[in-house]
């Protein structure tokens, strides 16, 4: 049995939660982070020493990073041991999924994530509204990136659903739950993404 330290309405923890549905795997869940703590405590520390959330727990194996552990779930767990379609297996597929991954942490949530702080976690009588329109205006960008990517496909690489689909969408998530955008492409994605079931039940429920 798998065990996913993390609380459910971090968007980390979701991507991890939404591939554990998708591989159709088993799992038990421990609040971990921000209300409710342990993740500062030293027994957490021991297994991640980030002291972040999510910290998976396989047997005897212990990984931290979200995006890792989504690799490995799939690649650990996928048919045969080898998912050719959530984590392809065709090295420029994989490189072109891995490529939507890294943009995630290394651009995307950077830039995204003082405007989901602003809107969604902090009282409106704190916010600095000037200042969240200009941090919303530099992620509306990056979406733009996504929405030109898209023209004429239906998914993000290789014609299926894969994990860079997977955790794209949940920053998608988060984003159209504050502004609108018009953007086609990346609506129509977008909205083909919501119908599968690991969104709907990790994903889709409201921001906090």
């Amino acid at each position: 049995m798998l065990t996913i330290w993390g609380r459910a309405n971090s968007v980390n923890v979701q991507k991890v939660l939404w591939c554990c549905k998708e591989l159709g795997l088993a799992y038990d869940r421990i609040d971990a982070g921000l209300q409710f703590g342990r993740n500062n405590e030293p027994d957490y520390l021991a297994m991640n020493p980030m002291g972040r959330v999510p910290t998976l727990v396989d047997g005897d194996f212990v990984l931290w990073e979200s995006n890792s552990i989504i690799r490995y779930l799939a690649m650990q767990y996928g048919p045969d041991n080898k998912n050719d379609t959530l984590y392809p297996a065709e090295p420029k597929v994989r490189a072109s999924a891995d490529r939507w991954l890294d943009w995630a942490l290394s651009t995307l949530q950077p830039a995204e994530r003082p405007v989901f702080w602003g809107y969604i976690r902090t009282n409106a009588a704190d916010r600095d509204m000037k200042q969240l329109a200009a941090a919303a205006s530099e992620v509306e960008k990056l979406w733009h990136v996504v929405d030109a990517h898209l023209k004429g496909r239906d998914y993000l690489e290789g014609g299926t659903f894969t994990l860079a689909d997977l955790v794209i969408a949940a920053y998608a998530r988060r984003w159209f739950g504050i502004a609108e955008l018009a953007r086609p492409e990346l609506e129509h994605w977008y909205i083909g993404i919501t119908q599968r079931a690991g969104f709907q039940r990790y994903v889709s429920p409201a921001l906090t």
